[in-house]
């Protein structure tokens, strides 16, 4: 049998190895792009770090208050004390440069979108409001909150301070707040400390709403004992 002749390449071959040749550029091209815009940047996230704490090493109030309004959430919001859980902040309202590059900006915490922008962040809240569904990370938010709000010379949270941050944790999810809320502002509590704020937690998981499971004689603290008293004596008046 005769060798097969090769056929020469017509002109419609040549168009279209040469647009392969260019898909496969533009493919190559555009992996790049999305990789670099996918790579976190230390440069950046200090860049975006300065424009709230300007010549400082620390985001102040008036840049927090800032940061707040360009990713879109109040100050007041408990995304931001997730946030700061997330960062290990040490004072309320502030933001130092060790805390905010703490991880990468929350590389590794927030989401798997490296966050080093008002926009990766503002991407990633869903996220952060996410974590306060899950019951363990809860408890440590909870827990931090208490030493994030308090005064750092006083070992004690401050009543006024105690009602705000109990009603941000718990305000919308134990029903009994708004009534317990009540008993503290009548009482003659000034302070609550940490034994009674993470033994509130614990009642409020574990208590049912008519009070029926409270045991008088458990290692509750005075303070939900008298809340006790006082709600059962509300509600038989």
């Amino acid at each position: 049998m005769p060798p097969r002749k090769k056929r020469r390449p017509s002109a419609g071959d040549d168009m279209s190895a040469k647009k392969s040749r260019q898909d496969s550029v533009f493919r190559k091209h555009e992996t790049s792009q999305i990789r670099e815009e996918e790579t976190f940047s230390s440069k950046r996230c200090l860049e975006w770090f300065y424009e709230y704490a300007g010549c400082d090493d620390v985001v102040g109030p008036e840049g927090m208050e800032k940061f707040c309004e360009d990713i879109g959430v109040e100050p007041e919001n408990v995304v931001m004390l997730v946030l700061a859980w997330k960062l290990d902040a040490q004072s309320m309202g502030y933001f130092t440069l060790q805390e905010w590059l703490r991880d990468q900006f929350l590389s590794y915490c927030v989401s798997p979108v490296m966050c080093d922008s008002t926009e990766r962040l503002r991407n990633s809240l869903d996220y952060l409001r996410s974590v306060l569904n899950d019951t363990t990370s809860f408890k440590l938010i909870y827990r931090y909150a208490f030493d994030f709000a308090r005064e750092k010379d006083q070992r004690s949270l401050d009543l006024n301070t105690a009602k705000c941050m109990l009603g941000l944790l718990l305000g919308k999810t134990w029903p009994l707040f708004p009534v317990f809320n009540q008993f503290l502002e009548q009482s003659k509590y000034k302070v609550i400390n940490k034994d009674q704020w993470c033994n509130v937690l614990e009642f409020s998981r574990t208590i049912n709403l008519d009070l029926s499971n409270y045991d008088e004689d458990g290692a509750w603290p005075v303070l939900l004992d008298e809340f006790v008293e006082w709600y059962k004596e509300r509600e038989m008046s």
